[in-house]
């Protein structure tokens, strides 16, 4: 009877550490898709708010993208301000 004792101590000890674990990539999950819910949901509002305000909603939108974003680096190379692009005569 000893045994069995055991066995059922190991298996619930299995299924405790499955259950954590379970949770711990559920909440890691959930945590996830809330930050990228809540951080779309700001640059949603500030880019109405810029809008209403005359600001172009590209800059703003920039302003929150990474810098491999190819809409931003082509915004950006097409509103370079003073920056001459062209090399001067000698």
């Amino acid at each position: 009877m000893m045994d069995l004792g055991k066995l059922k101590g190991i298996i619930m000890n299995d299924n405790v550490f499955v259950s954590c674990v379970t949770l711990a990539i559920v909440t890691l999950i959930c945590s996830v898709t809330f930050f990228q819910y809540s951080e779309l949901k700001s640059v949603e509002r500030n880019v109405e708010s810029a809008i209403v305000k005359g600001i172009d909603p590209v800059a703003v939108r920039c302003a929150y993208a990474n810098e491999r974003d190819v809409v931003c680096v082509a915004y950006a190379a097409s509103h370079q301000q003073g920056f001459s692009t062209s090399k001067s005569s000698k």
